[in-house]
């Protein structure tokens, strides 16, 4: 299998990196946290010029029409620089959602529009998330209902919803129980319908936290090298001490060793493959590793002071130890690949995690 980007694909993701080195700088994103809000309506206006909030767009809403594989390397740069979740859970998960509706739907034609535009937020409720993510700053929030015959599509503004904030050790995280009523007015899709939509959206879900976690790993990675080559013990850099380098070396083949299995479970959402759901729990837990590995081992390189608010570090460490329980935890994804892997007849969709559904 092939797994090189294309030239375009490539350029995407130094155009935004470019772009997000100077916008999101951790000076910036630390001002731009400490707001009531936590988001820079500026920043994300200039994103969505670069076509990021359009990439999952169909053509005929003024999108750019391009598949999963297209967001393996810029998960990885949202990652690496810590952007927002309602970026993520808005250009990726619900606008393959709202695409996913049948043409000419109301609900569609109003709003894959205005995600190309960047001047929305909507965020995505799911039953493997206890707390929905930027529901307070939301225009509009997907939420699901489960029935017997699977999980209904509910759309609500956020005037329609109660909204109890939840506190998180990362200052960018803006999470929140919902409580709400579906009636008939509210309900886009039966079960029946959007279960498959709740399905895919998992999926992306997952393989976006899994993609920001590599990015994260990396740039936690790249804090650390470049400490241990300025601080000084015994009149030398620490990271010419080989314990020191052993530390940096596991996290380097950590990251090498997860990177391809999330291209791989990337392929496999994009073609529709019939293990898809195994792929995205191998990638999640790969790069969830790597994440983890490169906080630790990355804190152990700066000492405690790497905690302290001042250190750029903490705010990638904490970020990934967030979205590691994010759009499924250890246990669950952990539980799917077991089921995959050794169950005869093992259903490989979301349907089977949630039996009384």
């Amino acid at each position: 299998m092939d797994f090189c980007f294309t030239d375009d694909q490539l350029a995407f993701r130094d155009s935004l990196s470019r772009l997000l080195m100077i916008e999101a700088a951790p000076e910036t994103l630390r001002e731009i946290w400490q707001t009531d809000e936590g988001r820079s309506p500026s920043m994300r206006a200039k994103i969505a010029a670069q076509g990021l909030t359009g990439l999952s767009v169909p053509e005929a809403e003024g999108g750019m029409g391009l598949g999963d594989v297209d967001w393996a390397l810029l998960m990885q740069e949202l990652g690496y620089y810590a952007l927002s979740d309602s970026l993520v859970d808005t250009a990726c998960v619900a606008a393959a959602m709202l695409a996913g509706l049948p043409e000419g739907h109301p609900l569609r034609r109003a709003w894959l529009p205005r995600i190309v535009d960047g001047d929305c937020r909507i965020a995505v409720g799911h039953p493997v998330n206890p707390w929905v993510a930027d529901a307070g700053l939301a225009d509009l929030l997907l939420l699901p209902h489960p029935t017997p015959r699977g999980l209904e599509l509910h759309a609500l503004r956020r005037e329609q919803v109660h909204v109890e904030p939840q506190a998180s050790i990362d200052s960018s995280r803006r999470l929140a129980q919902v409580r709400w009523e579906p009636n008939d007015a509210t309900r886009v899709l039966d079960g029946a319908a959007a279960q498959p939509l709740w399905d895919q959206a998992l999926e992306r879900g997952a393989l976006g936290v899994a993609g920001q976690l590599v990015g994260l790993a990396q740039r936690m990675l790249d804090l650390a090298v470049d400490y241990a080559a300025q601080r000084k013990q015994f009149g030398k850099p620490i990271g010419s001490f080989q314990a020191v380098k052993h530390q940096l070396a596991d996290v380097v083949t950590k990251i090498e060793f997860a990177r391809p299995v999330l291209y791989r479970a990337v392929v496999a959402l994009d073609q529709g493959e019939r293990q898809t759901a195994l792929r995205v729990s191998h990638a999640k837990l790969a790069c969830a590793d790597a994440a983890w590995t490169a906080a630790r081992k990355s804190i152990q390189v700066h000492g405690a002071m790497g905690y302290t608010w001042e250190v750029d570090l903490q705010m990638f460490m904490k970020r990934a130890w967030v979205l590691d329980a994010a759009w499924g935890d250890r246990a669950f994804h952990r539980t799917r690949l077991a089921d995959a892997l050794l169950g005869e007849d093992a259903p490989l969709g979301t349907a089977a995690t949630f039996p009384d559904q």
